[in-house]
């Protein structure tokens, strides 16, 4: 059976709790207690889950005990957290490349503990001292990766296929959350990378807020979604207000409540529907009450965008969704496309 609006499985990022309690211990050396604070949080606001995002706990860095530990906490106060999105530890990253490699198959093992049903990563890299002086980061450039390398493209592959291999023998999806300037940074480059991994298991988090915010040029959000949702299979969904000026150059973007900003997500989620999409969605918002804006975005997607009963026409996704996880990793090919028609 698909989902529906009461159904579908939507989680809280926690992008606005810090990694660094009031004593300067980072979350993952505090009491459960504190933990627990933050999970009630996000159940008092409306979720029955969370995304585990690691600026928060980092769950690869955590001992078996203290992981367990985690996720008696979280059965107690009564969050489910079925992702963990593993932000800035790109596995390209020169000189930490192999740090951030190690710390990937320990966040999927994590997550395997924990029951996670999706690992969500990214090569998007640390906010550069540049960004950090602004009020809003994405208002200056950061990173890159580098262009037109074939070796790196190929570093790229090969690492995060890996990555796949070991989330199938697990049981857990990877999701590459798009992202600006690398090589999930545009729906071209992000279609072609998870093509050329080729593991069903492996596919796209299209967090397409992450690319219209910029302040320049952007590509059309529609063929955006049109091109990169066949093969999502996990989306973190946020939305901006976006006025351009294009005679004098000008380029301006700020955040939004999800009904109110450039991306239709109605439209959005009537295209991603035709295609089979039928993956966990994470509400984000950036700045002032992030918690709270995430709640309203739960509403209005559980309200007016996604279908009220089972029964609707489902298409058919180039990967395999939450419900089809697969192990061992299969490859990405005609016969693996042909058992996914039933997603």
């Amino acid at each position: 059976m698909a989902y529906t609006a009461e159904n579908w499985p939507i989680t809280a990022a926690l992008l606005q709790f810090p990694g660094v309690d009031a004593q300067g211990r980072h979350i993952n050396d505090a009491d459960a207690a504190e933990w627990a604070e933050v999970l009630l949080e996000v159940k008092d606001a409306g979720f029955a889950n969370a995304d585990l995002t690691d600026s928060w706990v980092r769950p690869g860095d955590l001992s078996p005990q203290r992981l367990q530990e985690f996720k008696q906490t979280a059965d107690e106060v009564g969050v489910g957290v079925p992702v963990i999105s593993a932000i800035r530890r790109s596995v390209i990253e020169e000189g930490k490349w192999e740090e951030n490699l190690a710390y990937s198959h320990r966040t999927i093992d994590a997550a395997a503990a924990l029951g996670c049903e999706v690992v969500s990563f990214g090569l998007h890299q640390a906010i550069t001292p540049e960004q950090q002086k602004q009020l809003w980061f994405w208002t200056v450039e950061g990173y890159k990766d580098p262009a037109n390398n074939k070796e790196a493209w190929n570093n790229a592959v090969t690492r995060l296929r890996e990555l796949g291999e070991h989330a199938a023998e697990v049981g857990v999806l990877v999701s590459l959350e798009m992202y600006e300037d690398t090589y999930l940074g545009t729906a071209d480059s992000s279609v072609q990378l998870v093509e050329d991994i080729g593991l069903s298991n492996v596919g796209l988090n299209p967090d397409l807020g992450n690319l219209i915010r910029l302040h320049r040029p952007i590509e059309d959000w529609r063929e955006m979604v049109r091109k990169t949702m066949p093969y999502a299979n996990y989306w973190h969904v946020k939305n901006y207000i976006r006025d351009e000026d294009t005679a004098s150059g000008t380029y301006v973007a700020m955040p939004s409540p999800m009904e109110s900003g450039l991306i239709s997500y109605r439209e959005a989620f009537k295209e991603a529907l035709s295609v089979g999409f039928q993956g966990i969605i994470c509400t984000e918002h950036y700045g002032g009450d992030g918690l709270t804006v995430t709640a309203r975005n739960q509403e209005y997607l559980r309200r007016f965008v996604l279908p009220k009963k089972d029964g609707y026409a489902l298409g058919t996704s180039r990967v395999a969704q939450g419900r089809q996880v697969p192990g061992p990793a299969r490859s990405l090919d005609a016969s693996t496309t042909a058992e996914l028609a039933g997603v």
